[in-house]
């Protein structure tokens, strides 16, 4: 399961529900896909055919909306007990 969180600018903001338990978001469109740590500090952890502009412009979105993300990990995971 990989519930979408956000959208925005024809990207896809996303979980996986069986991951690590480290507070991540997965982004993904047509271009490519790509995966941020959210904690301790915003971080590019994976990258698959994105170009340094488009990783730039995803990272302003990914800041922007950096608690919407965060929370929604948080209820997300919930059931963890983490």
């Amino acid at each position: 399961m990989s519930p979408t969180v956000f959208r925005e600018q024809g990207y896809r903001f996303f979980f996986f529900s069986l991951e690590e338990q480290r507070i991540h978001v997965h982004v993904r469109s047509c271009d490519g896909e790509a995966k941020f740590w959210l904690e301790p500090d915003i971080r590019l952890a994976k990258n698959y055919r994105y170009s340094q502009e488009q990783l730039r412009r995803i990272q302003t979105i990914v800041e922007a909306h950096q608690d919407e993300f965060t929370s929604a990990w948080k209820k997300h995971f919930s059931h963890r007990g983490d």
